[in-house]
């Protein structure tokens, strides 16, 4: 299993590179560059006009490879398998749209935030539909803690929250160089891992090899990526990554961890909720901008010194996970 999974990052790797250097420069040809907003343009000046959509880099090599392994009956096509790449699929296509948009008017009005939400319920409906009828209950439930909580319809609910909370927390998290890539490849290691340790689960074996996989492509990403960046994920890639982490939660019945696993993702986003609502009762910034990564560009750090303590923070967490979700 261990051999399959790094042969799985280095296909995923080898390929994505590959991609990368055919895509980016369809990119460019297309003028699919990325428009910085207004607050950004002093210190992301140089980044205006870079690519965007760069997301399909590590998207369509998993596609690939993933189908590629199922032909040659290297694994199978599960249904927890269809579940993971259903996700995935959904949402690129919701983030491609919203790049096109964006893209297409020449500004950063993509797709309404209410059109967002309402195609996004219906990923989560279906998503819902095939959980249950895979022979799955409705539970919230906490390994090492032996707790299980049987809630229901409101667990489709829950899968919504689940799965809008992890893209969006992603989406904001892919604003400096390397980031969301950097910090999504940490996470999809650690649901490879955990991915092993679930022999309950229906082709627990072939959701690890997707999510390692999916860490090989993430790889072969950052080579393009990182500061200074030649291309961006966009929402393309940003809303696919965080629902298809937010699919591995559910799947795995790690929900709960994963607000540990993804912990800067979660600090990014709270540091959002914490600046609109102390907005709204004083009228002032509680930080000097949000998400936080770009109050630490306020403050003075460097762009590449933020991503690298980030990361730090993110593979800390995902340690401390696993001792967690599978050790203990």
């Amino acid at each position: 299993m261990i051999i399959k999974s790094v042969m799985a990052i280095l296909i995923g790797f080898l390929i994505a590179v590959i991609f990368g250097y055919l895509l980016i420069p369809f990119l460019r040809k297309m003028h699919a560059g990325q428009n910085i907003s207004i607050y950004l343009r002093r210190s992301h000046s140089k980044k205006q006009g870079t690519p965007t959509m760069g997301g399909f880099i590590f998207i369509v090599p998993v596609l690939f490879v993933i189908v590629l392994l199922v032909l040659l009956d290297k694994i199978h096509f599960s249904y927890t398998m269809l579940i993971i790449l259903f996700t995935l699929i959904s949402y690129t296509l919701i983030g491609f749209a919203d790049d096109y948009l964006i893209i297409k008017k020449g500004n950063n009005k993509g797709l309404s935030q209410s059109t967002k939400l309402l195609l996004q319920t219906i990923v989560a409906i279906i998503f819902f539909y095939l959980f249950m009828k895979g022979g799955n209950e409705p539970l919230l439930w906490v390994h090492t803690l032996h707790f299980k909580w049987d809630i229901g319809f409101f667990y489709g609910l829950f899968i919504l929250f689940v799965l809008v909370a992890a893209s969006n927390a992603v989406n904001l998290t892919d604003g400096l160089d390397g980031l969301a890539g950097g910090l999504s490849l940490i996470c999809f290691v650690t649901f490879g891992i955990i991915s092993w340790h679930t022999g309950w689960l229906d082709g627990y074996e072939d959701i690890a090899v997707f999510a390692f996989v999916m860490v090989g492509a993430l790889l072969g990403f950052l080579v393009f990526n990182v500061n200074p960046a030649k291309v961006f994920m966009g929402d393309t890639g940003s809303l696919a990554l965080g629902a298809t982490l937010g699919a591995y939660a559910i799947m795995t019945r790690h929900e709960v961890l994963l607000v540990l696993i993804g912990i800067v993702f979660v600090l990014e986003t709270l540091s959002c909720i914490i600046q609109i609502v102390y907005y709204k009762l004083t009228h002032k910034r509680f930080f000097p901008m949000t998400p936080i990564h770009h109050t630490f560009e306020k403050l003075g750090m460097k762009e590449k010194s933020i991503v690298k303590m980030f990361w730090i923070i993110g593979i800390i967490a995902s340690i401390i996970s696993l001792i967690y979700g599978v050790v203990i």
